[in-house]
Formats: C-alpha cells, sequence, structure tokens
C-alpha cells in the first residue's frame, strides 16, 4: 500500500487516480472532503438516517469510481447525483411503510469545552431546517443542491428531468420564499 504522495491533496487528478487503484489515503480524502456536505444534505432534507444515507452514498461512489470521468467540480456533482437518487429511493420506500415521528426534540451532545458555540451551532442548524421545511420539497431540493451540492443549473437540471427555465424559477421561487418567511419572521441567519 502506498502513502499520500506530497502535493496531492491539491491535486485532484492525483487523488482521483489514486482512489480508481484503491489507495485508502486517496479514498479517505474524497470522503472526507464530501461526507459532512452529502450528511448535511440528508439532514436539511430530514432524511430518516442521514449517516447512513451518508455511508450509502459513499458505497456507491468505490463501487463506481473506476466509471468515473471528470474534474473536481463533476465529481462533487456526480457525488450529489448518487445522494438525490438514494434520497429518492429512501422517500419512495418510506411511502410504502408506516411514518415514524423523527426526535426532532433531542439536542445533539454538545463538547463542554465550548458550550456556547454548540448550542449556538444547534440553534442555527434548527433555525435552517425551519425555513427549509417551509418550501415545497421541489424547491427545497434545487436550492439544497444548488447551494450545499454547488451543482450548475444545468446539472440540477438534468438529474431532476426538468428544464433549465423551470430549475431557475424553483430556485428564485425558492429563495424568494426563504427570504419572505426571514423578513416575516425576523429570524437572523
Amino acid at each position: 500500500m502506498r502513502h499520500q504522495p506530497d502535493g496531492a491533496e491539491h491535486d485532484f487528478d492525483a487523488v482521483i487516480g489514486a482512489a480508481r487503484a484503491r489507495e485508502s489515503w486517496a479514498l479517505e480524502h474524497l470522503y472526507t472532503a464530501l461526507a459532512p456536505a452529502v450528511a448535511g444534505f440528508f439532514r436539511l432534507q430530514r432524511a430518516a438516517e442521514p449517516e447512513d444515507l451518508t455511508s450509502e452514498v459513499f458505497a456507491g461512489v468505490l463501487r463506481n469510481i473506476p466509471t468515473f470521468r471528470g474534474d473536481e467540480s463533476h465529481f462533487r456533482s456526480w457525488v450529489f447525483t448518487i445522494a438525490y437518487r438514494r434520497l429518492a429511493d429512501e422517500r419512495r420506500a418510506a411511502s410504502r411503510r408506516p411514518h415514524v415521528r423523527p426526535l426532532d426534540g433531542v439536542l445533539e451532545p454538545v463538547d463542554a469545552a465550548d458550550v456556547e458555540a454548540d448550542v449556538a451551532r444547534l440553534l442555527a442548524t434548527r433555525r435552517v431546517r425551519e425555513l427549509c421545511a417551509t418550501l415545497p420539497p421541489a424547491q427545497r431540493d434545487v436550492l439544497l443542491l444548488r447551494l450545499v451540492g454547488r451543482m450548475t443549473v444545468d446539472e440540477v437540471a438534468a438529474l431532476m428531468e426538468r428544464s433549465r427555465g423551470a430549475i431557475k424559477a424553483l430556485q428564485r421561487r425558492g429563495l424568494a420564499t426563504v427570504t419572505a418567511v426571514v423578513d416575516a419572521r425576523g429570524v437572523p441567519l
């Protein structure tokens, strides 16, 4: 097993090449770089098990990485395409089984070293979740894929099988809704 070469953390081609060769340092680098954003995407989408879905996404990435072609932004879009499809699968499966109410009232444990910062982060996360909950699903999907996934309008359009204009309209309406809610509630972001 080889170790990470000097400067590889900045050279996407070297990282993706090593990942295709199943080099553990490269796979770890890709996971570390994108897993928090993917998990955040699932949390904001109110997925029942965001960590499990994140693991499934990266299992798919590992399984299919030899077929990936493109640069770093294409890779990020590819990962979020897998994430979006896993979310759609979860939503379909959830519609066929009884609804289980999530434990939203339970706060994540906080580190005693910086309780104030942790509480502020938890409150901000709750506000973002509440804002996302005010959006219709298609608008929420578009905004999260664009903002969290950093996908282009064209990439989102292809993924959601909608026109470029439809994606722009969903994004515009979603942002208008969020702005109106923030203005009405005086919610600080």
